[in-house]
C-alpha cells in the first residue's frame, strides 16, 4: 500500500476525533505562533495538516495567507468541509512532502509548521528531502515549528514506525542558519487517554 493510500484509509475508517493524533486544542503550537507576533498577512504553511484544528484557530486569529498541505486528499476534503465558509483564506495543497511537486512552486514562507509529520520519515533520503524543502522555502528571519515524538516515547503511530527526536537532533538537521528559540517537552493525551511525549521546537532563520 502506498503512503497516500494508507493515509486516505486512515481518514476514511474513523471519524476525525477518534484518530490517535487528533488534538482538539492545538497547543503548544498556537502559543508558539502567537509568541512571534507574525503579521496577519504572513505566509504560513502547515505541512501534513490532516484534519487539524490548528487551521480554524489561525483563521480565528485573523491570518490571511494559510497553505494547508497533506498527502491525503480525504483529510483535506474533511478539513475543508469542517471549516465551511472560513476556508476562503486557505490554499489547499495536496502533495507528498518527501516527493514534492506543487510544494516546490510555493512562494517563500514566514512560518513552517509541522506537528507529527517529520517523525514518520525513518529513511535518510526522506529526511533529506524534507529538510531541503524547508530550507528552500523559509524566508530569512522566518520561523519553523516542528513537533515530533520525543525520545523514549511512542515507537509507532497509525501502524507505522516512527523516529523519535530531541531538540539537539532537530538543530543538527536544520544547521547553523536556524536558531533555536524555544524547546518544550509536552505530553499529548490522545483520544483513547494514552500519553504521548512530544518535543515541540521553535526556530528562527538567521
Amino acid at each position: 500500500m502506498s503512503q497516500k493510500e494508507h493515509w486516505n484509509n486512515a481518514y476514511t475508517d474513523k471519524s476525525v476525533n477518534e484518530l490517535g493524533w487528533f488534538q482538539q486544542n492545538p497547543e503548544p503550537s498556537m502559543g508558539l505562533i502567537r509568541s512571534v507576533n507574525l503579521s496577519r498577512y504572513a505566509e504560513i504553511l502547515d505541512v501534513g495538516a490532516g484534519a487539524s484544528s490548528l487551521i480554524e484557530h489561525l483563521l480565528e486569529d485573523g491570518f490571511q495567507n494559510i497553505t494547508v498541505n497533506d498527502i491525503s486528499t480525504v483529510a483535506l476534503d474533511t478539513l475543508c468541509e469542517a471549516l465551511g465558509k472560513e476556508e476562503c483564506n486557505v490554499e489547499w495543497m495536496p502533495d507528498d512532502i518527501v516527493a514534492p511537486t506543487v510544494l516546490k512552486e510555493l512562494p517563500l514562507i514566514d512560518l513552517w509548521h509541522d506537528r507529527a509529520v517529520l517523525h514518520f520519515f525513518t529513511e535518510d533520503k526522506d529526511q533529506l528531502t524534507y529538510f531541503n524543502l524547508l530550507k528552500q522555502k523559509v524566508k530569512s528571519k522566518g520561523y519553523v515549528i516542528i513537533a515530533a515524538f520525543a525520545i523514549g516515547g511512542a515507537e509507532k503511530c497509525s501502524g507505522l514506525p516512527v523516529l523519535q527526536y530531541n531538540h539537539e537532533m532537530l538543530s543538527q538537521r536544520l544547521g547553523f542558519d536556524f536558531e533555536l528559540k524555544e524547546a518544550i517537552d509536552f505530553t499529548f493525551v490522545n483520544p483513547k487517554g494514552d500519553e504521548r511525549p512530544y518535543i515541540y521546537t521553535l526556530y528562527q532563520r538567521k
